[in-house]
């Protein structure tokens, strides 16, 4: 148990300024029975990107997920995504 902690404190002083984990958008589950809870997604698309003002590129550089295959469907997710970037 410490050396898992003490292995995760040395991983983090590692990478100091960016977090652990990435910062991953939230996205609506699939079936219709699942559709009205979210959960984190793979990443950002390049429209929410754009909005925000930030390049895929730099966007991986800092520590945000980036999902080149997603779409955007309803102008509501699109906004919650760039204002939690």
């Amino acid at each position: 148990k410490k050396s898992r902690r003490l292995a995760r404190a040395k991983k983090a002083a590692a990478i100091a300024p960016a977090p652990l984990q990435k910062l991953r958008p939230i996205v609506h589950c699939q079936t219709q029975k699942y559709s009205a809870k979210t959960r984190l997604g793979k990443g950002f698309t390049l429209e929410e990107l754009k909005a925000a003002g930030l390049s895929a590129k730099y966007a991986r550089s800092v520590g945000i997920a980036v999902d080149f295959r997603r779409t955007n469907k309803s102008n509501e997710s699109l906004e919650l995504n760039v204002a939690r970037l």
